[in-house]
């Protein structure tokens, strides 16, 4: 191992340490370098055509609170009333959720049930008209101190659109000074990593923001349909409940099926047929937004397997809570595309006599086959190790799920 290269390790097992070690603090940074990510295609556009970088951030600024606002204006009061709405109506409906599973208890008691069945399902609904379903007050203390915690980081928010402003203004030399802190040999597959990180985190965002307007938006609609056809329940909340939905979205699999959990609660206050409907109409969504809305809005960027999904959900939550369950799902995907495009860079066949790559002793040229291999080479310097081509030459096929080319560059001196 070279000096640079035990620097370079030294360095990255340090900033792990600090990071791990404050981890707790990182939640609103991290939402702060996805905002960062969000606004700075509009700013890059600005800079182009001339604007001073931070008259374009201000720029960027001002149009993004300016529709927040809106939008807050618009979706605001409508959501409030029917938060308020809820609070007062909730023991009217506890009673019409009790007097529709009394109901429900007059079919049971007329079904033909194995003794031990039915004296197990009358202790629980015993218990359950009584209030004792065993709930333990203790329960809440973990609300508690994450309400506690909420509260700091309401405040840590706050500094973040300062952070924000001043990593947008500096990207460039931020970029230039990260690209001279590695070796020149590396730079082109860190670019390439870079780049499907990117690129998978461009289609999460993406999708995930048009995604939860889509379930919101037909969420709001289906509401109001059921409320004109089946019951006026569906109407009186539908605000709140497309907020859930839309909200939730940010969980995949799971998200969705906790939106329609109070949905089909609300809607069994006013019977079966009405539950039933709420059912069809979340499943519904779902069923379009899995099939018709994923596939052309994220593509493959993020397509893993619904187990994979949900053990990347549970060990992203008990990592980082729910904001280590939101980005799980594209922080496994780039995971996955950076070690196909690796696996496939390390997978260059060697030529028979030729050394490995990276065996080369420092100062030692390619080999007329990896020369040929390489896209326009360049001769090495006087004594010094051979330069990399601009980037990687292709395979002839990508790395699948990764867009980018897997081909080899030359072999250079081991650094």
């Amino acid at each position: 191992m070279t000096p640079r290269v035990a620097l370079l390790a030294t360095a990255a097992v340090v900033i792990g340490i600090v990071l791990y070690a404050g981890r707790e603090a990182l939640g609103p940074f991290i939402v702060g370098l996805l905002i960062v990510y969000l606004l700075a295609p509009p700013i890059e556009r600005l800079a182009r055509i001339g604007a001073p970088r931070p008259l374009a951030i201000l720029s960027v600024y001002a149009v993004t609170i300016l529709a927040v606002v809106e939008g807050l204006n618009l979706m605001l009061r409508p959501l409030v009333d029917q938060v308020r709405l809820f609070a007062t109506d909730l023991p009217g409906l506890v009673d019409q959720l009790r007097a529709q599973l009394e109901r429900l208890g007059a079919v049971y008691r007329g079904l033909e049930l194995p003794p031990a069945i039915r004296d197990a399902v009358d202790e629980w609904l015993a218990k359950l008209a009584a209030g004792d379903i065993g709930f333990d007050p203790a329960v809440l203390l973990p609300v508690l101190r994450a309400t506690t915690g909420f509260v700091g980081t309401v405040f840590a928010f706050l500094i973040i659109p300062v952070w924000a402003f001043y990593l947008l203004k500096d990207r460039p030399s931020l970029v230039r000074g990260f690209q001279a802190s590695v070796p020149p040999e590396w730079r082109a597959d860190i670019d390439a990593v870079i780049a499907i990180v990117g690129r998978v985190f461009s289609s999460w965002i993406r999708g995930q923001v048009i995604l939860g307007l889509a379930v919101g938006v037909a969420t709001f609609a289906g509401l109001l349909l059921l409320g004109a056809i089946v019951d006026p329940v569906f109407s009186r909340f539908a605000v709140l409940l497309a907020v859930i939905a839309g909200l939730l979205e940010l969980l995949p699999i799971i998200g969705p099926i906790i939106a329609a959990i109070p949905a089909i609660l609300i809607a069994a206050t006013a019977g079966v047929e009405a539950a039933g409907a709420a059912f069809l109409l979340y499943l519904a969504i779902q069923q379009i937004e899995n099939n018709v809305l994923v596939p052309k809005i994220q593509g493959d960027a993020t397509d893993l397997h619904p187990s994979a999904v949900m053990l990347a959900l549970v060990v992203g939550g008990a990592v980082a809570g729910l904001l280590g369950a939101i980005l799980a799902l594209p922080v496994t995907a780039a995971a996955r595309d950076v070690y196909r495009h690796l696996f496939a860079r390390l997978s260059v066949p060697v030529e028979p006599g030729s050394p490995e790559p990276g065996s080369e002793e420092p100062g030692s040229e390619p080999s007329r086959g990896d020369r040929e291999a390489s896209a326009e080479p360049t001769p090495p310097p006087e004594g010094g190790p051979a330069a990399l081509p601009a980037s990687p030459a292709p395979l002839g096929s990508a790395a699948p799920g990764t867009g980018f080319s897997t081909r080899a560059a030359g072999p250079t001196a081991s650094d």
